[in-house]
């Protein structure tokens, strides 16, 4: 059965980040075995904790990201775990689906479906190795985005990513043909905070792009030197923390811990944002 999804497109989000002074993009990456005191490892408990989360992050998200991965680990009942936590989330806010999923044509087509109408995702996380057929299905859909990986955070990044062909790094040609296929109204960047170093560089390639920025928080991305080289003049970035906040307390208090976490982040990008161009 079919849900009628509303759109959420580029100007609301732009709008929503200047109304709540923020970029952050809250991960609910959580796992029934990291579950805090207090609460049942099950899936009731996770859906508690889910919405405690959400409920004490809202104020200062204004995107949420679901990994996929963390839900399908527990078969059927993880995928309506998942779809439970994505109708819970508010209505203004922007979600993302990080599923890095990317095939041939006609099977990225049933994923697009799958996750742009029979679940309410405004974007899914790609892998664009298997090229433009593989990526057009989602970018067929009105007021969607794809948001696709360019120059990631992990400790194997290197291994492709920075290799060079004619003058170029590999992740840098994949932004230049993306940037082809899509808009800046439905394509986004998946770029690492821990390469802070290469912001400038790829925004001389996509100036106006919106990037998707994981690793502040836990893994130690430095949030001041990502706005300050990757931020345009319509903010242009989403920074992800998903641990840092989902587990910023192992105790009873962990939605206060959550809360009081996404608010220290949420002020710094207040900060950050009284710095930037401003359209």
């Amino acid at each position: 059965m079919y849900v009628i999804c509303n759109a959420l497109n580029k100007q609301t989000l732009i709008q929503e980040i200047r109304s709540k002074q923020s970029f952050l993009c809250t991960g609910l990456d959580s796992q029934i075995e990291k579950l805090p005191l207090g609460l049942e490892r099950n899936g009731q408990g996770l859906m508690t904790f889910n919405r405690d989360i959400i409920d004490a992050t809202k104020a200062h998200s204004v995107a949420y990201k679901i990994n996929t991965a963390f839900y399908e680990q527990y078969g059927k009942s993880g995928w309506e775990w998942m779809e439970q936590t994505l109708n819970y989330l508010p209505s203004n806010t922007f979600k993302i689906a990080d599923a890095k999923r990317g095939d041939i044509g006609n099977t990225s087509s049933m994923y697009a479906k799958a996750f742009f109408e029979t679940l309410c995702f405004d974007a899914i996380t790609v892998s664009p190795y298997m090229g433009e057929d593989s990526l057009r299905p989602f970018l067929e859909f009105n007021d969607k985005w794809v948001i696709c990986l360019a120059l990631t955070s992990n400790v194997g990044h290197a291994d492709f990513q920075l290799d060079e062909y004619r003058g170029k790094k590999l992740y840098e040609r994949v932004i230049d043909s993306v940037c082809k296929w899509g808009t800046e109204e439905n394509l986004m960047f998946v770029v690492g905070a821990t390469r802070f170093d290469s912001f400038k560089e790829i925004r001389k390639i996509i100036p106006n792009h919106f990037l998707l920025v994981p690793g502040v928080g836990a893994q130690g991305g430095d949030l001041e030197a990502i706005s300050l080289y990757g931020s345009n003049q319509e903010i242009g970035l989403l920074v992800n923390s998903s641990r840092s906040i989902l587990y910023a307390s192992s105790g009873k208090d962990y939605a206060a811990s959550a809360e009081a976490e996404a608010e220290k982040m949420a002020l710094q990008m207040a900060k950050l944002m009284s710095k930037m161009p401003q359209q």
